[in-house]
This record gives structure tokens, C-alpha cells and sequence, in this order.
């Protein structure tokens, strides 16, 4: 239904005179994130890195001229179906980006399929997203790989008794499956797996259970954005001096807000696979163009929506610019470059990305909290599907 009446939109417009020849078309780019809500910051990110990619590397690739439209889906579902819809038959787009938690993703799915429509997610973490669509290719990461890491740092650096405690949905589901079977083969024990409703989370009864846990070890994971949240009311309820160890991924400790926790998150270790202090020339620049673009410190929603972009600008380059949504999709896979995070590539079978993980620690640095990495796993797929 969406593929005949996008192609009876184009087939008026020709006819009136309003679309011209393809080769001379922009190149749409459908760009759908929550801009408000709880979950705006995954959106702001994630549109200032877009639209510094295009003003570092030209708003032309193949002669075509890239286009943004950006559009907010207050991460609502239904909301995010019906701009992907809208996009696709009204706008005419020709990739659809963005995708800032697992549910939308899900939502805008089935019409990618039904279009034809290459659908870069940047931001949502969820292993089974890919296995939603054969035109989703994903440029931010799972939470099974970059989890598996640091139930691995916990168990080789003297866990033995673990709360893992995470946001319930999807993305939490993973990273608690992820970190107990790997915690467990190493030795270890999960006496208690507790989950935190999405909305408008309160942390304080599960910290108690925690506490009557008696762990050695706390594994966390909260989306982008909710971690200064969990941090005070850690603190709060005196986890901080009650001598249990927090680890988490890199959600929790995320840059963009890391800063605002203030001490209390000095010492936290977290694996994830960027940071605003990776040490490369390819991360400054990326770094201070944030600063510059938005007057944000870039974090990893941010060099996903990076990513996605240079993902959109070379399957044009490799493709000569076509309109054909199968060939976009086929030049992305196995595509490889040097990105802010470090070396990364689209995997070839699941559309997935694979890229370092590194083991980092809160420390203050030039009077700042940063993720300081000190320990990396190379070249990690996600581990569900590389599993099968």
C-alpha cells in the first residue's frame, strides 16, 4: 500500500513538472528522534552530529544534494510509525535515520520493508532490531556487546556476588541477560536481577533491595540520559559508602551529563564503546565540532547519528548516487572506516556494527569527569547473533 502510493505521488509529480530528473533530486534524509520528552537529549545529540557531518563534509556526494528533515517523535511508538509513513509518501525520502530507543525502531520497521527504504538506526540497542528489517543497518551498538565486557572485568577482578539492576525494556532485558550469563561462567553469582520502569523511574526501592542483597558487585544499566537521576539517588540512599562496587555500561555514565553527578561518580567502571576522551585526531575534531555546532560535549548517541550519516554519505559515493533502496543497502554491508570511537564495520550478514569496546573509569581531568579508557576488546560483533 505505502510502495503504490509513493510511487503514484512521484508518478503526479513528474507529470506536473515538480520532481525533476533523478540524477538531480536531493537526497532525502528522514530523520526521526525524540526532540522532547525524557529522552530528548538522545535527539539533540544525535541531530547536531548529522548536521555536523554534512557541514564538515559538503552537503553534496555523488551530485546529489543531501537534504534533512527532521522531525520529533516525543518517543512515542505510534508517533514515529506515522512520521516514517508520512515521510516516505509525503517528503519522499529516501533513507529514514535516527531511531531513539528500541520501540521506535520497531515501529518504523515494517514500512522500511514495505518501501524499500534503507533505515540507518543511530541510537536504539536492542540485538534484534536488525533481524526487523533487511534494509536496518545500525551505526550505534548493542547491549550485549558492549555488556559482556564488563561482566567479564567484574569477574576477573574479584566479583563474586552481583545485583544487576536495569531499565525494563528491551535494551535492559539484553544487557541483564548478557551480564549474568557471562558473570556466571566465570564463577560468579547474580542473587538478585531487579528492573526499573522506563517512565518516570524511582531508584530508591531498588537500591534498598540492593543493599539487603549484601552484593560485592552492582551492574547498572539505565538509557542515555538517566544516569544523573540514578546517581543521586545512589548516593542518597548511601550506596557510595555502603562499600559495594558500581559497574555499569557506558549509559550510565554518559558524557553529556557525567559532569552533573558530580564526584560521587569518580571511580565508576563502565565499558562502552565511546568516549569524549578517546585519544584520536579523528575524536577531537569530532569533539570540539560538537562544542562548536551545539555547545554540547559529543557522546555516544551523538557519534552514532556521526556514523549514520557517513554510512548514508558513502553508499551514494559507492553507488553513484542511486535511488535504489536494495543497492544502498547492499553497499553498506561490509563497508569499513575510521570513526571518533575508533575502527568500525558494518557487518556483512547482520547489518550490524562491529567496533572496540573499552573498559573505562570516571576520573577528573582539567577539572572535568571523563570515561578514561584503560583497557580495550577489539573488534567485537554483537555476541547474539554471533552466537548463532
Amino acid at each position: 500500500m505505502l510502495r503504490r502510493q509513493l510511487f503514484a505521488a512521484l508518478a503526479a509529480a513528474v507529470v506536473a513538472g515538480a520532481v525533476p530528473a533523478f540524477a538531480q533530486e536531493a537526497a532525502k534524509v528522514g530523520l526521526i528522534l525524540p526532540m522532547s520528552g525524557p529522552f530528548a537529549s538522545t535527539g539533540k545529540q544525535v541531530e547536531a552530529a548529522a548536521k555536523l557531518y554534512i557541514a564538515q563534509n559538503g552537503d553534496t556526494v555523488a551530485g546529489r544534494k543531501i537534504q534533512l528533515i527532521v522531525r520529533d517523535d516525543t518517543g512515542a511508538p505510534d508517533v514515529t510509525k506515522r512520521i516514517a509513513q508520512e515521510m516516505v509518501v509525503n517528503e519522499q525520502v529516501q533513507f529514514l535515520a535516527g531511531f531513539g530507543l528500541t520501540p521506535l525502531a520497531f515501529a518504523a520497521a515494517p514500512i522500511a520493508t514495505e518501501t524499500k527504504t534503507p533505515m540507518i538506526v543511530m541510537a536504539a540497542g536492542t540485538s534484534v532490531i536488525t533481524d526487523q528489517s533487511p534494509f536496518i543497518a545500525r551505526t550505534s551498538f548493542t547491549l550485549p556487546q558492549v555488556t559482556i565486557g564488563i561482566a567479564d572485568w567484574a569477574a576477573q577482578s574479584g566479583g563474586k556476588k552481583a545485583v544487576t539492576l536495569v531499565t525494563d525494556f528491551a535494551p535492559g532485558h539484553d544487557a541483564e541477560k548478557s551480564f549474568k550469563e557471562r558473570f556466571v561462567k566465570a564463577g560468579g553469582q547474580v542473587v538478585e536481577e531487579l528492573r526499573v520502569p522506563i517512565r518516570n523511574p524511582d531508584f530508591a526501592p531498588f537500591l534498598q533491595r540492593t543493599l539487603d542483597a549484601k552484593p560485592d558487585t552492582l551492574f547498572v544499566f539505565v538509557p542515555s540520559g538517566v544516569g544523573a537521576q540514578f546517581m543521586k539517588q545512589f548516593v542518597e540512599r548511601g550506596l557510595d559508602k555502603s562499600g559495594i562496587r558500581l559497574i555499569a555500561t557506558g549509559d550510565v555514565t554518559d558524557d553529556d551529563i557525567l559532569n552533573e553527578m558530580g564526584d560521587a561518580a569518580l571511580g565508576v567502571i563502565s565499558t562502552h564503546h565511546y568516549s569524549a576522551a578517546h585519544d584520536s585526531p579523528e575524536n577531537k575534531a569530532f569533539v570540539e565540532g560538537m562544542k562548536k555546532q551545539a555547545n554540547i560535549r559529543a557522546n555516544f548517541m551523538g557519534v552514532g547519528g556521526w556514523d549514520g550519516m557517513h554510512l548514508i554519505y558513502e553508499s551514494l559515493k559507492r553507488t553513484n548516487g542511486s535511488k535504489d533502496g536494495t543497492a544502498l543497502i547492499e553497499a553498506m554491508k561490509g563497508m569499513k572506516w575510521t570513526s571518533p570511537r575508533g575502527p568500525v564495520e558494518i557487518d556483512a550478514k547482520t547489518r550490524d556494527i562491529i567496533q572496540n569496546v573499552y573498559v573505562r573509569k570516571v576520573e577528573k581531568v582539567g577539572g572535568e569527569l571523563f570515561n578514561v579508557e584503560f583497557s580495550t576488546f577489539e573488534r567485537v560483533p554483537d555476541p547474539v547473533k554471533a552466537a548463532r
